[in-house]
């Protein structure tokens, strides 16, 4: 059984609420899953506090995620996905709601995700210290490494996803990215392996989440995922995984 005692900072996760917009994706519009849901799956563990994530399926729209985070309450933050144009009152809004970062789509965007990234990247960093959350497949990484390096904070989801070109994975968390160990049912490899070296390149590197409620993922989150961890890495590493390099990454407090 799981050590349901360790603290967990979930760095990972999304809230579909039907009574906001939902926008299909590629033809694809997730199940419901609610806070309550949330709350409920979340029950077996001792969770101090998570990142909620915007996704494709919710556009740009902004009030489910205020909504969400004053649900949630103290110690869970928000990660946007906004237009490039949006003003500084509704960035303001966000920012005072919780809202801590910006996702960028890469595998599912268009080439407008990568013109904008280095802008929105400095923009906000600079104006409120967010930083910028990647949904990236490893094996793209290395076309994007000159925009890259100019990001100032940045994190790269689901472990690259892809075992093709990890060494570009490594090479981020070298520029101080942070790497989410997050999905490992959608990704193709053993993710302990891939883990331990990202830990020796930089123990603050790595957030766990547990990607609820795992859309479009071949393999659902469940126990196990933590249960890999655990019998992988010892307990302050567990601690840093788990909870205190995320809690430092959002909340910018150790």
């Amino acid at each position: 059984m799981a050590l349901t005692n360790m603290k967990i900072f979930d760095a990972h996760f999304h809230i579909i609420d039907p009574r906001f917009p939902l926008v299909s994706n590629h033809g694809y519009l997730p199940p419901v899953f609610t806070v309550d849901d949330y709350s409920g799956k979340m029950q077996a563990f001792n969770a101090v506090g998570g990142a909620v994530v915007s996704g494709s399926f919710q556009g740009f729209d902004q009030e489910y995620l205020i909504h969400t985070l004053e649900a949630l309450g103290d110690n869970y933050f928000g990660v946007a996905n906004i237009p490039l144009d949006l003003d500084d009152f509704e960035l303001d809004r966000l920012n005072r709601a919780g809202v801590r970062a910006i996702r960028a789509n890469l595998k599912r965007g268009g080439p407008e995700q990568v013109k904008n990234l280095k802008y929105l990247s400095k923009k906000l960093y600079d104006q409120f210290d967010w930083h910028t959350e990647l949904y990236i497949e490893s094996e793209s990484l290395d076309g994007l490494m000159s925009v890259l390096k100019t990001l100032p904070a940045f994190s790269i989801d689901h472990l690259g996803l892809t075992k093709a070109r990890l060494d570009d994975v490594y090479r981020c968390v070298e520029l101080g990215a942070k790497v989410k160990s997050t999905g490992f049912g959608r990704i193709d490899f053993d993710p302990i392996p891939v883990m331990k070296k990202i830990m020796e390149i930089n123990p603050t590197a790595l957030l766990f989440g547990t990607d609820l409620p795992s859309t479009r993922a071949k393999v659902p989150f469940s126990e196990r995922d933590i249960e890999l961890i655990e019998q992988n890495f010892e307990i302050d590493e567990q601690r840093q995984i788990f909870y205190k390099n995320a809690i430092s990454w959002y909340s910018h407090v150790l």
